[in-house]
């Protein structure tokens, strides 16, 4: 396995709904960004990569089969290698890993992975539907139907342990939308306090709807490759893949370790740091209290903290480890298939020291963390910029 480079990225607006595009001119936004971030055109970029891992949550949202093989043909890429990947939430981070793998391998020396979703073609409530079929329908989704009623449980079970308050999770909220104010690609960018975010309509208590991700349409894409194409490309900004790690498995029965505690536990350990060496993190939040629980299970803060950590501020830009500087799920938005993509995007951008008004100061390792599931298939990422 040789060392693997995250060399730039590039997402598409996120947005309610993108009727002005198809899906594969979606994808193209966010590729065509990509590619200019490293200073080529089309032709020239189309000449050198070598692939691409296409990855999108649901064929139901595009109503096509090999919707992949379609983003693939519109972007000049065939007959070149590639594949589509899915895992529920986890289907971005999963495109990541895979184009991560083609680089170790050997096999490649410059691919590019891109997921996108437009998932404004239905109701929401069908949409919801969708979603929801990726836990077990024989034994999960009879006790909660959609992936909101799921999170409701967890979050009233948390605050009966450690007495997590709705205050709390209302901070979690506020902070992303404020990021997310600041990101032009974010579906949502509003600023609320936490009184507008707890008199906001409820959606399953005690999540309210800025709590929760809203339905979206967008793609995110992330070009990867080896080091000396690297050093080639982009000698004054190299960062490496430092660790890419899969678990799998389902957190029903209360654990002293989860599936995601486990394998951040993994990532650190082969990417030699800790949790304290961390400049930001961008975790799955697909509610505020996905954030909250992440930020505990990757040892951000201790378990049972997490709403005390972020009511005192610990995960703002100006925080001990930011968390979710993009505006995260709630607030950039959730086209799943994008959504695991763009939190490599993000941090690639940040240690590249490009993320505008957002943008940390000092930014040397990124944390990612993107799962599906009832913990089915769960990706950390980390990305650590080398010293100069």
């Amino acid at each position: 396995m040789r060392p693997v480079y995250a060399l730039s990225g590039g997402v598409s607006k996120f947005s309610k709904a993108r009727p002005d595009k198809t899906f594969q001119a979606v994808v193209k936004e966010a590729y065509d960004y990509a590619i200019s971030d490293i200073g080529l055109d089309f032709p020239t970029f189309t000449s050198i990569v070598d692939g691409s891992v296409a990855s999108y949550f649901s064929d139901h949202f595009s109503r096509q089969l090999m919707a992949g093989i379609m983003a693939q043909d519109y972007l000049g890429l065939c007959p070149k290698p590639s594949h589509r990947v899915e895992g529920g939430g986890a289907t971005g981070g999963l495109c990541f890993q895979e184009a991560w793998k083609a680089i170790a391998s050997g096999h490649m020396d410059v691919c590019i992975a891109y997921g996108f979703e437009t998932m404004s073609h239905v109701e929401t409530w069908k949409g919801n539907e969708f979603i929801a079929l990726a836990s077990d329908v024989s034994w999960d989704y009879p006790v909660g139907g959609f992936y909101s009623g799921y999170y409701a449980m967890m979050v009233t079970r948390h605050m009966k342990e450690y007495g997590t308050t709705v205050e709390q999770m209302a901070h979690v909220s506020v902070k992303n939308h404020i990021n997310a104010y600041y990101n032009p690609y974010a579906q949502k960018r509003n600023r609320y306090s936490v009184d507008d975010v707890r008199n906001a309509p409820m959606v399953a208590w005690p999540l309210t709807r800025p709590m929760c991700s809203p339905i979206g349409d967008g793609a995110a894409a992330a070009i990867i490759c080896s080091e000396d194409f690297a050093r080639k490309a982009q000698p004054q900004y190299i960062a490496e893949v430092a660790a890419c790690c899969l678990a799998s498995g389902e957190d029903r029965e209360a654990e002293e370790e989860t599936t995601l505690s486990k394998l951040a536990k993994k990532a650190y350990e082969k990417a030699g740091i800790g949790p304290e060496d961390l400049s930001l993190a961008e975790v799955h939040d697909a509610t505020a209290f996905g954030e909250l629980s992440s930020t505990e299970q990757i040892g951000i803060c201790p378990i049972g903290e997490g709403g005390r950590f972020a009511e005192a501020g610990h995960t703002t830009l100006g925080g001990k480890i930011p968390v979710n500087v993009s505006g995260g799920l709630e607030s950039q938005g959730h086209p799943v298939g994008a959504t695991g993509v763009a939190h490599l995007v993000e941090i690639t951008w940040q240690l590249r020291g490009e993320a505008g008004a957002r943008q940390i100061d000092r930014a040397k390792v990124g944390y990612a963390c993107n799962f599906g599931g009832f913990g089915n298939n769960v990706i950390a990422t980390v990305l650590q910029k080398e010293a100069k």
